[in-house]
């Protein structure tokens, strides 16, 4: 038996482990047990992964064509007009339509054997943010809202959890807490809106304001002893520390030299990119940026061209930003979408959905970059090596930033969760 674990693979041998820890200790026992030694007194070599510090969580709404990005298919004639080029590591190529990223190759870590069980938007979307379908019964947490629960805030002065751009279904806190929650950054050049003391109000004023309904609150939070009651006066109180805060200087982008703003591009999801590494640099722990439009039905071909050269510069700047500043080890930069495209083009030169295979890519945050992980078939329909699962990758940037994947927790209708469901982290990628 010693024999047979040595030749099992990592995950193989956690995997035998966690089976024989629930069976005799119980699923509780066997959380605590093989949790990072971050949270738990466990020196186990299988965790002897990399830890990320940070998120930039790069999310393209609509289902970004695998084909014409990341998993080329020269030679096919479901690839269409898009040509392939070279990166800075040998013998690996990336769309035309990605000259700057070509030029981070060696620090990208691609994934083209992704696979969703959701083929429509909305629960495309949420499965991709929180591992689990969408139900009707139940909110699940996403990713920014795990961190901060196990993890905690690193700026009390900053919420933990930021999205410019907008919120997508299945990264709110769910069933945690309000003070888990993200918050919106509509515009990422307008700063942080209604974070000053209205011009009406002097000083003296808005603290005899804010004194009034402490005392107004007072018996309602003492005969409602709740959670709930208690975030959302916590969450009050986060909001007045800021905004007397020096912390608020890192909404304003405009503080930036122009020649960086120009360098991520002149539109919101390049400024987008840019306050996340303003916020990151804060100790915001989760910053995710939104860029729309890849629902390419029609046109694919033009729209992902020009969807790629915005999300092209700015990530590029963003990369050569976070490693410039010593930040890209402790910052694991995600790029992501629900699912991919069709290989066949339809009748207005579009592609449809396809969640069969896609690709996401890890930066930073230990992730060893320079490679592709996993191949689509030789029509980029189906995974043909490797499969990852939208819960696996998940797990993946779990266990990246320390987190305890197999531990439960309950939600408050007392049923068992975990943060990546089921999914098992890609051990190979940290090595």
């Amino acid at each position: 038996m010693k024999n047979l674990l040595k030749q099992a693979s990592e995950l193989d041998r956690r995997q035998f482990i966690l089976n024989t820890a629930k069976s005799l200790l119980g699923v509780s026992c066997a959380s605590s047990l093989l949790a990072k030694p971050s949270f738990a007194q466990s020196t186990s070599s299988i965790y002897s992964g990399p830890q990320a510090k940070n998120v930039i969580y790069l999310y393209m709404s609509g289902g970004m064509s695998h084909l014409d990005t990341f998993d080329l298919k020269q030679g096919r004639p479901e690839q269409g007009p898009v040509k392939g080029i070279k990166t800075n590591v040998v013998g690996t190529r990336l769309s035309e339509n990605l000259p700057q990223l070509a030029k981070h190759m060696n620090k990208m870590a691609v994934i083209n054997s992704m696979f969703s069980n959701q083929g429509a938007h909305e629960e495309g979307r949420y499965f991709m943010h929180s591992s689990y379908t969408k139900r009707g019964t139940i909110q699940h947490p996403g990713l920014g809202s795990w961190l901060m629960k196990y993890d905690g805030n690193h700026n009390p002065n900053l919420p933990g959890v930021v999205h410019i751009g907008s919120v997508n279904p299945g990264s709110t806190q769910g069933f945690l807490e309000q003070k888990y929650a993200p918050l919106l950054i509509g515009d990422p050049e307008a700063g942080l809106q209604h974070s000053k003391i209205h011009k009406l109000f002097t000083e003296k004023e808005f603290a005899n304001t804010q004194s009034l309904r402490q005392k107004l609150d007072q018996a309602f939070s003492a005969k409602y002893q709740q959670r709930k009651v208690s975030s959302y006066s916590e969450a009050y109180d986060d909001a007045l520390r800021l905004m007397k805060s020096d912390d608020l200087d890192a909404f304003k982008v405009e503080s930036e030299a122009q020649s960086t703003r120009d360098a991520y591009g002149k539109n919101s999801f390049g400024q987008g990119c840019l306050l996340a590494r303003r916020l990151i640099e804060r100790d915001v722990r989760f910053v995710e940026v939104t860029l729309g439009g890849w629902d390419t039905h029609t046109n694919n071909f033009e729209r992902v061209a020009e969807n790629s050269r915005i999300l092209d510069q700015a990530m590029a700047a963003l990369l050569g930003d976070l490693e410039q500043r010593g930040m890209l080890e402790e910052t694991l930069v995600v790029l992501t979408t629900e699912f991919g495209r069709t290989p066949k083009i339809n009748q207005n030169e579009g592609r449809d959905h396809n969640p069969t295979a896609f690709s996401s890519v890890l930066v930073g945050g230990g992730i060893q970059g320079g490679r592709f992980y996993g191949k689509s078939d030789e029509i980029g329909k189906s995974v043909a090596d490797k499969r990852v699962t939208v819960p696996d990758f998940n797990a993946t940037i779990a266990y990246a930033l320390g987190l305890p994947i197999y531990d439960t927790i309950y939600s408050p209708t007392g049923r068992p969760f975990h943060i990546a469901d089921k999914g098992q982290p890609i051990l190979e990628l940290f090595s």
